[in-house]
């Protein structure tokens, strides 16, 4: 296509209007099959350039058909707990093909008939993508932990001398969090190790401070104009902002202030912040939204347990930019040194 005043305008030349999208991203010429110059053979329909085929039917373009009747398909991909391939995979003709989330390349994390099996609920909420399955203390057997000898705990996290209970220690290490340890160390017996070790900037009873939320992307704390309290910048006078990195003097006309805050459509602030000196600044109460004129929806990042970048790295946009030492799409992969 071609841009336009800020618009793309996608290029159809045979007038079929198979080529869309904001960005001309989507090419349904993609679904036509060469065989029969049908999309999806007649078997199915065509979203963004994919084949999404009707009972019975499957291959890129919908051209096989399955020799078991659709009935028994749904039947043979059906889990144990009534979903298909447990959602963590594909049915194609009565079996599953299991999605591989893990994006280092290791295969089986996911498996089973039916995909019934998750490994990586056998690993660590802070570095699930490590080798250290069942907290080192035990056999995972599709996605449960048997516990060696002396450990206990969904993940063998916690030892039989333990005088408090699973329940008591995982309690003592949530405090005000919803997870143990919120999210950022590992529990053993009410008391959390923060992780990744040796950073100081992880800190707390439960780990509930974590003061690389006060850095911005070139490690700036609190971008020069305060100090760092628990993950929360205290700004010196003159300045506000998450990061302290607005200044309250202003040398330029209101005018010309808004003419900079305007994104192409005209809107000030994509209608959700205010413009100071310039720049935008994003309503507080919408946490998520973010960018240079408020246009991003930081919810649209990638989660891990819950965490929006696990925790470990801030939301740009849209994606997420993981501090050093880490890595994955949600910044959930430890590439460092070892812990303890």
């Amino acid at each position: 296509g071609t841009c336009q005043c800020g618009r793309c305008k996608c290029v159809n030349s045979e007038g079929n209007e198979l080529v869309y999208g904001k960005f001309c991203e989507c090419d349904d010429r993609e679904c036509i099959d060469d065989e029969t110059g049908e999309i999806c053979t007649g078997h199915g329909k065509c979203y963004c350039g994919n084949c999404y085929c009707e009972a019975g039917w499957h291959g890129d373009k919908c051209e096989f058909q399955c020799d078991i009747t659709p009935w028994e398909i749904k039947k043979r991909c059906t889990s144990p707990d009534g979903k298909i391939c447990s959602n963590r995979g594909t049915c194609v003709c009565g079996e599953c093909t299991c999605h591989d989330v893990d994006p280092t390349g290791d295969w089986g994390d996911i498996h089973g008939d039916t995909c019934e099996c998750d490994e990586r609920n056998c690993k660590a909420v802070y570095d699930r993508y490590s080798d250290d399955f069942c907290s080192g203390h035990g056999q995972c057997n599709c996605g449960r932990c048997d516990c060696k000898e002396g450990w206990m705990g969904k993940k063998c996290e916690h030892p039989h001398s333990c005088p408090m209970s699973v329940e008591e220690s995982t309690k003592k290490c949530q405090g005000n969090s919803n997870l143990p340890c919120s999210g950022r160390g590992r529990c053993e017996c009410g008391q959390c190790t923060c992780f990744p070790p040796g950073d100081n900037r992880v800190h707390g009873k439960n780990c509930e401070c974590d003061d690389r939320q006060c850095e911005n992307a070139d490690g700036d704390v609190c971008g020069g104009h305060g100090i760092c309290s628990c993950g929360r910048c205290i700004c010196q006078d003159g300045w506000f902002g998450k990061l302290c990195q607005h200044s309250r003097k202003c040398n330029m006309t209101e005018e010309e202030s808004r003419s900079l805050c305007e994104s192409a459509d005209g809107v000030l602030c994509s209608g959700k912040g205010s413009c100071h000196c310039g720049k935008c600044i994003c309503s507080p109460q919408e946490w998520y939204i973010s960018g240079d004129f408020c246009e991003c929806d930081d919810r649209d990042c990638d989660k891990h347990d819950g965490l929006i970048c696990t925790g470990n790295g801030v939301c740009s946009c849209g994606n997420c930019e993981c501090w050093e030492g880490w890595n994955g799409n949600a910044c959930e992969i430890w590439l460092g040194r070892e812990y303890p």
